[in-house]
């Protein structure tokens, strides 16, 4: 079981034991207080982080992951700086880059341009995001974050809200918490249902998620909820994102209907679906969330570009 010189595109890239064994791994790296400390595991090695799409929390925690281990990171964070300005296609811009580098990281606006990369690059591909298909990594850190926050990753009740048809974190997600046997239900505003595709994909690896509307019934013995914001640069007609935008909001009197210890996640960014007040709550945990992402990332960056990561021998001893 190795990652070593992998291409990861979707959480089916990866089996039950390489996801534990990613999450021990990030356990290690992210230490007692949960922020890890600088070492030199690819300290030989070079990332490329290429982002066809605005970013925050992906790349910036790609980019720390690889600092840390002592790697050193090109690339960039707008295609409008590069050659794609002047109509140079993905597939030459990766060909190039794969030259490069010795890993590339990508986001992408369109479906399929992951695996797309893989198919063309001399060097492993990370999917840092590819349209309204797939987020692999970050249902990594979001699995972890549920691991810290309530103890297992398995057994879990968790309500998915939001834009779970364009939503790639939660299509990600509901695959990988299906196949660790927690209960998944989905709750969207009608119109932006989970894909049956996904919906198919968690019944034959694990557990049919459920579909409602009923927010309010789905919270009343959850365990985690997971909200996402609807996400206007995936409709191609204002006035269709018009239509969904404030159509559900988390605070304190909805919550009322949920038991006090609920966790709450967000893989940001938010833009009015959750007050600020909810923030208060010991159970906010999108910020912890955000933080995860770097030790996360980082056993993913070392399991691929590295045969036997120097700091699992160190807890060995």
């Amino acid at each position: 079981m190795t990652l070593l010189d992998r291409d990861v595109i979707a959480v089916s890239d990866l089996s039950d034991d390489e996801i534990q064994a990613l999450l021990r791994l990030a356990r290690e790296f992210a230490g007692p207080e949960g922020r890890p400390t600088p070492r030199n595991e690819l300290a030989d090695r070079i990332v490329a982080c290429l982002f066809f799409e605005p970013s925050t929390r992906t790349r910036l925690s790609f980019e720390s992951a690889a600092h840390r281990l002592g790697a050193r990171v090109i690339g960039f964070s707008s295609p409008a700086a590069t050659s794609f300005a002047k109509g140079e296609t993905l597939s030459d811009t990766i060909r190039t880059v794969s030259h490069y580098a010795d890993l590339i990281v990508l986001r992408h606006p369109k479906d399929g341009s992951a695996r797309l990369a893989a198919e063309l690059s001399e060097v492993p591909v990370v999917n840092a995001g590819d349209g309204s298909h797939s987020h692999p990594t970050q249902s990594l850190v979001d699995f972890f974050t549920i691991g810290d926050e309530r103890g297992t990753t398995t057994n879990n009740n968790v309500v998915l809200l939001g834009d779970l048809r364009f939503g790639r974190t939660t299509h990600s997600l509901a695959t990988l918490l299906s196949r660790f046997g927690n209960k998944v239900t989905c709750v969207s505003p009608p119109g932006l249902e989970m894909p049956e595709g996904v919906i198919e994909e968690c019944a034959r690896h694990g557990r049919r998620p459920d579909q409602t509307n009923d927010l309010v019934g789905a919270l009343a013995d959850a365990d985690v909820l997971y909200v996402t914001r609807i996400q206007k640069e995936r409709f191609a007609d204002p006035a269709e994102y018009l239509k969904y935008a404030g159509s559900y909001r988390i605070d304190d009197d909805i919550l009322r209907h949920a038991e006090a210890d609920l966790t709450i996640l967000h893989p940001l960014p938010r833009v009015g679906e959750i007050d600020h007040a909810v923030d208060r709550r010991p159970g906010a945990a999108w910020f912890r969330q955000a933080r995860n992402g770097v030790p996360v990332r980082m056993a993913l960056l070392t399991s691929i570009l590295k045969e036997t990561p120097q700091i699992l021998t160190e807890a060995t001893r």
